[in-house]
């Protein structure tokens, strides 16, 4: 495959989540197989999935901002809480408005 023509969603991957994808693939979509192959149980198996589809999502939006992109990225990872989160994602909006509008009026 050229390298541009790999989907956005797959290039925002992190080599270990392409690692869960390609077990989690090679064991046919089994959950309770990919768990015992990394060792843990199925609840926590399902939530890694679960984040690995939310960040799949959130990199296949392709109109968003790379900024709330990136933090809503973070929020994912579980690196910022979902309400700080939020609060940059506002705070950045508000600002990229009122760069737009004094864009405008200078017109």
């Amino acid at each position: 495959m050229e390298l541009d023509k790999i989907p956005q969603w797959m290039l925002g991957l992190e080599l270990e989540d392409a690692a869960f994808l390609k077990s989690f693939v090679l064991s046919s979509g089994s959950l309770k197989e990919v768990a015992k192959l990394y060792g843990v149980s199925y609840p926590t198996v399902r939530l890694r999935l679960d984040k690995l589809i939310q960040k799949i999502q959130l990199n296949d939006k392709k109109e968003e901002a790379p900024f709330p992109a990136f933090i809503k990225g973070l929020a994912v990872d579980g690196r910022v809480d979902l309400d700080t989160a939020k609060l940059i994602i506002e705070k950045y909006r508000q600002q990229s408005r009122q760069a737009e509008e004094h864009k405008e009026g200078s017109l």
